[in-house]
């Protein structure tokens, strides 16, 4: 985007629960977190008026390693504010019938554009912001209807215009409820003043997972003070369903929606179809940050000395590997790496499956693996499958490694040392997977299942290896595994044994792939072109007061593993 564009571009908030600018201030979990991120040092990158909307988590999100006995163990730290600027704003908001004054920190490290993180006052009141996604489902509403509603409080108390209001996940739908209540002040019926706040909102759905879609009762929303007082059981019911689904109410809050790659586009227009007066869902595929991720001898080495780079890179991962473990890698080894959040659909441990032809590539260490992820606190299956990883390094001592607390440290090191970047979520419900662009973009080759954002940068045997074929029948776990050990055995690891120019070709190909589809510059400046123009999405919202509560069966769960 240049500087003419820029100067024309509409003013944006941005909302989001976490932000992953830097692994010094641990206010996200995941993939969604360090999207957000990304999409603000694109903002910063472009000069475009957006400015983000967050929380100040004090603790951050979970540190977590493993026991002597082999189990999962979560711990956590203050976050440090070193940097952050004190905004001086403060105003109010009603959070379970008591009126707390909230304020605001300012953060603009890390190359990001303006991010207002948001905190209660009083320290008596900091359970609000105490952790994320820690606490129960009340903890949840509540925390919110501070992004929500204190998000947009905020904005006015900063004198700040906004043309569009993106939500990022439906964590901050009730940023819209806010925006409802003041057009209802201003004179507004209900029906004219949820027309009106369409028109400004965008929202960007993420997860087709059933838990990742929160659900709430009505009860809860007005014992947690999300209804704001103004608003009744039946407007609240016609926005979010009763019960209250926080995907449901962005769909409806918005005139337009997206999906994050093209097939979850696809999919989330299949699972969302029974949602009456739901804005039309788009699909604009993430991107990542390209200044953050891809290290800059792979930047600066793109012709004859990128293998050389590439085996620097490796280096330093297996000294992270020993400094960590006490386990030498080898170099000359073909050396996979995997690492994300460990929620059970990515089957981390599928590989494990064909112990029969896997076994004999493990204990010659023509093959190694390493694993990193971390589970939801209160995901127990998700942290199961880092327990058996964790069995799997016992068996496996000299070539099978995981690397505790996954942090953004440890992905960009991953993402730049492995040889193969291995992803095989039952498909379709990988949203993107943004690890496997980082991983592309410093010449580490896919190895894939066809999910989230692989189906648009595979080129089998050019760019990377697909697994499965797109399958995804009943069976789909023993068709997956079976794929995977055949690719690996007579594709990748021939390729790279064998055919060493052919492995640095397809290292060049991956890397133009990913600067051209699957960067955060491209990411941004779609949402520009396609998301946050007046003309996007919904024109006309007739009929919504027709919406009949209870009509539709709501998919979701409370918890967001």
């Amino acid at each position: 985007m240049n500087q003419s564009v820029s100067a024309q571009a509409p003013r944006v908030a941005y909302f989001c629960m976490e932000f992953g600018l830097d692994e010094k201030l641990p206010i996200y979990s995941g993939g969604l977190g360090v999207l957000a991120g990304d999409a603000m040092k694109a903002a910063k990158d472009a000069e475009v008026p957006l400015v983000g909307i967050g929380i100040f988590w004090n603790q951050g999100y979970t540190i977590q390693s493993l026991g002597k006995d082999g189990r999962v163990v979560d711990t956590n730290q203050p976050t440090l504010r070193e940097g952050l600027e004190p905004t001086g704003i403060e105003f109010s908001l009603k959070i379970r019938d008591k009126l707390i004054p909230v304020t605001a920190l300012k953060c603009e490290l890390f190359g990001s554009a303006p991010l207002y993180l948001l905190e209660p006052v009083n320290e008596v009141d900091r359970w609000l912001t105490r952790r994320l996604y820690g606490g129960n489902d009340d903890d949840r509403v509540a925390q919110e209807v501070l992004l929500g509603v204190g998000g947009v409080r905020l904005l006015r108390a900063l004198g700040h215009e906004v043309d569009v209001y993106h939500f990022n996940e439906g964590h901050a739908a009730f940023a819209g409820l806010e925006l409802i209540r003041e057009e209802m002040s201003a004179g507004l019926e209900f029906f004219a003043a949820w027309k009106a706040v369409r028109r400004k909102v965008v929202f960007t759905t993420h997860t087709p997972v059933v838990a990742g879609n929160e659900v709430h009762p009505l009860s809860r929303l007005f014992e947690q003070g999300a209804d704001i007082g103004c608003f009744t059981k039946d407007q609240l019911a016609r926005i979010g369903g009763d019960p209250f689904g926080m995907t449901v109410a962005g769909l409806r809050l918005s005139r337009i929606a997206n999906g994050v790659a093209q097939l979850h586009g696809e999919t989330s227009r299949k699972m969302w179809a029974h949602i009456r007066h739901a804005s039309p869902i788009v699909a604009i595929t993430n991107g990542v940050h390209q200044g953050t991720w891809q290290d800059g001898r792979i930047r600066n080495s793109y012709a004859d000395t990128l293998w050389d780079a590439h085996q620097d890179l490796k280096w330093e991962l297996i000294d992270e590997v020993e400094r960590r473990t006490g386990v030498k890698l080898a170099v000359d080894k073909l050396l996979v790496g995997f690492a994300r959040r460990a929620a059970t659909y990515k089957r981390a441990d599928l590989i494990f499956g064909d112990s029969e032809r896997l076994e004999p590539l493990l204990k010659s260490g023509k093959l190694q693996l390493v694993f990193s992820g971390k589970a939801h606190p209160k995901d127990l299956p998700g942290k199961a499958v880092i327990e058996r990883i964790a069995q799997m390094t016992k068996r496996y001592p000299q070539s099978v490694v995981f690397l505790q607390n996954y942090d953004m440290q440890l992905g960009r090191i991953l993402t730049r040392g492995a040889d193969v970047w291995l992803n095989n979520p039952r498909r379709p419900m990988e949203a993107s997977g943004t690890s496997g662009m980082k991983a592309a973009m410093n010449g580490v080759l896919n190895c894939s299942v066809l999910d989230g954002w692989w189906p648009e940068g595979c080129e089998h045997g050019v760019t990377g290896w697909q697994i499965g074929g797109g399958y995804e029948g009943d069976d789909q776990d023993a068709h997956d595994q079976q794929d995977l050990i055949r690719v690996l055995t007579q594709e990748v690891i021939p390729t790279y044994y064998q055919y060493p120019h052919r492995w640095r070709q397809m290292m060049r190909s991956s890397i133009e792939m990913s600067e051209t589809k699957f960067s955060a510059a491209r990411m941004l400046s779609e949402y520009y072109s396609k998301l946050y123009p007046s003309g996007s999405g919904l024109t006309s919202f007739d009929g919504i007061e027709r919406t009949v509560m209870n009509s539709e069966p709501l998919v979701g769960a409370s918890a967001a593993f």
